[in-house]
């Protein structure tokens, strides 16, 4: 039976007030090497539902992967529903999207669905192999990580959205060592949701980072202290994503009276040059999508601007919790979990200055370049840097190692000084909000913070 006539048979068997389902196949291809080691090569397939159901005031979730269970878990998820909306004080509302009917097309350079497996094989090894050649490199783990969700929703306010979707990445961590046994390592990563040809013929990329690895061998540990820093675009993004982004996901906001308060709308939270938007709809980005997991067609959200909160990333539920209009916002990790509200592709819009023009605004500071990794907690945010460079008089210095910017998100929004007229977005992404999100996208213009705390000897 077709996959829309099985859908409404199913959906109609429901008794509520909202429902819908979300049925997807997912096939992934992963290949590994550690070192000169080939250590996993192979493809999965599964498949699965997803049901909600929205009755007396509670809203209810279920996840199953035989149609066999379908009469079982209508009655489990619907039974849930009911017991919630009798528990709960505030009785869920859902702001629900028009009807919409579309079979979303697949824009792709080379379907990596058509590519062979010994050919992935091969690109992978290449990649690899030459990192591992280059001086002073000692080790690696480079990975060949193909995904494919091929999705359909059905809701009984009478949408059906068939939309499919692939990402396509080759990246990992390339490792050196010093006769004196220091160890430094560099990650790198290419890739997105625009087909295989993305990733072909882009030897400079790993060739280049292995050169950064080993010449991290010789940098200077970077000293302590304020600095005013330039801030490359994966820094710029990482930053944006991680200590401003998800304060602007509502459902983190909802719950969180301190953090409600301080996000208001209208709130200056920013200097007057920044501008910050998520937007999923540019076609070819790791990004993209067309519709989230809850039917809601994904627009551009500007965040901020000129400093003043203007908007929030929403679900159908946080949308009339606050108010405010879908935004197409919800996504969940795959067939065995519900949406939740994330990022698609946020980022700082581009400003008037070249990066020579912020070299010599900084003129005594550090220009730190890649994401390293990070954490933050509540207003407070800590990220390491893959490695930066000192900065002399408005000029590029010695290479420094071990730097990491700390700080306290809304002093440093104020900080932001002045915002490059480049722009580049992630070709890798990833969010561990609750679930895995691989296609959370980030990145943006350089920028420079003034007086930022920087960690080291």
């Amino acid at each position: 039976m077709h996959v829309q006539q099985e859908l409404k048979q199913i959906i109609s068997k429901i008794d509520a007030d909202y429902c819908d389902i979300r049925y997807e196949k997912m096939n992934t291809t992963k290949i590994t090497y550690s070192g000169n080691e080939l250590t996993e090569i192979g493809s999965n397939e599964t498949d699965g539902y997803v049901i909600r159901v929205l009755k007396n005031g509670g809203f209810a979730t279920i996840a199953i992967t035989s149609k066999d269970d379908f009469d079982k878990a209508i009655k489990i998820v619907t039974e849930s529903a009911i017991l919630l909306g009798r528990e709960l004080k505030e009785k869920v509302k859902l702001k629900l999207p028009s009807a919409t009917i579309d079979d979303v097309a697949l824009f792709l350079d080379g379907d990596p669905r058509t590519i062979s497996i010994d050919e992935k094989l091969y690109l992978l090894k290449h990649y690899n192999s030459s990192a591992l050649q280059c001086p002073n490199i000692i080790n690696t783990t480079m990975i060949y990580n193909e995904v494919y969700r091929d999705k359909y929703f059905i809701s009984s306010h009478g949408s059906f959205i068939h939309q499919p979707l692939i990402t396509t990445t080759i990246g990992g961590t390339i490792v050196a060592k010093s006769e004196n046994g220091l160890i430094q390592n560099v990650r790198a990563s290419i890739g997105g949701s625009d087909g295989f040809n993305k990733i072909k013929n882009r030897d400079s990329v790993f060739l280049d980072k292995a050169k950064i690895a080993s010449d991290l061998l010789s940098a200077t540990p970077v000293k302590g202290g304020i600095y005013n820093v330039v801030l490359n675009p994966s820094m710029a993004g990482v930053f944006t994503h991680e200590a401003f982004g998800h304060f602007s996901e509502a459902d983190i906001v909802e719950n969180m009276p301190s953090l409600r308060e301080k996000m208001q709308i209208g709130a200056q939270l920013g200097s007057d040059i920044l501008n910050i938007i998520d937007d999923a709809t540019p076609i070819g980005q790791l990004g993209h999508y067309k519709y989230d997991d809850e039917g809601v067609a994904v627009r551009a959200v500007m965040l901020m601007e000129k400093g003043v909160l203007s908007g929030r990333l929403h679900s159908m539920k946080t949308a009339e919790s606050f108010n405010g209009p879908l935004s197409g916002h919800a996504v969940a990790e795959d067939n065995r979990f519900e949406p939740i509200v994330r990022m698609g592709s946020i980022y700082i819009k581009p400003g008037n200055k070249s990066l020579d023009d912020l070299f010599a605004a900084a003129d005594n500071g550090l220009y730190v370049i890649d994401a390293k990794g990070g954490q933050t907690n509540g207003d407070n945010f800590s990220f390491a840097a893959q490695y930066a460079y000192e900065i002399k008089d408005g000029k590029l210095g010695k290479m420094l190692r071990d730097v990491n910017i700390m700080g306290d998100l809304f002093i440093t929004l104020k900080n932001v000084a002045a915002i490059g007229n480049d722009f580049k977005l992630s070709e890798s992404g990833g969010c561990g909000k609750g679930q895995l999100n691989i296609k959370s996208c980030h990145g943006g213009p350089h920028i420079l913070i003034t007086d930022a705390l920087v960690g080291g000897v």
